[in-house]
């Protein structure tokens, strides 16, 4: 457990905890530095802080794609990576400052409800 619950990414992480017991790890973290603010995993090969910095990466390239192709009022709301078991899901606050990640099981998560779950949590983070 890398977080407190006195921080508002602390207290993210643990709401979608709570929301989601069976997820395989979560993160807030900050995109300008790449840095977790607060993580947790359930799998101990999995390493959200390590994640964290290679999302950030994605995130910033995907604004640079929106930039190129000119998609002028248009934000990135969240990006779905789907692996053979694992589903990983970004979603971006709304001042567009964090994210939060996740991993889950895709077999025994409802995206829907993950991605419920993490919009909860991400205007938890405004």
């Amino acid at each position: 457990m890398a977080y407190s619950i006195t921080s508002p990414a602390g207290k993210t992480v643990q709401e979608i905890i709570n929301s989601l017991p069976s997820l395989m790890a979560v993160a807030v973290v900050d995109i300008q530095s790449g840095m977790a603010l607060a993580s947790h995993s359930n799998v101990a090969s999995l390493n959200p802080e390590t994640a964290a910095a290679y999302n950030t990466e994605v995130v910033k390239q995907k604004q640079k794609a929106m930039t190129a192709l000119k998609l002028q009022g248009e934000k990135i709301e969240d990006i779905l990576m789907t692996l053979t078991n694992q589903m990983h899901l970004i979603k971006l606050s709304d001042d567009g400052k964090k994210f939060i990640y996740l991993v889950a099981n895709s077999r025994d998560t409802n995206l829907a409800i993950a991605r419920d779950v993490m919009r909860q949590g991400a205007e938890m983070l405004n």
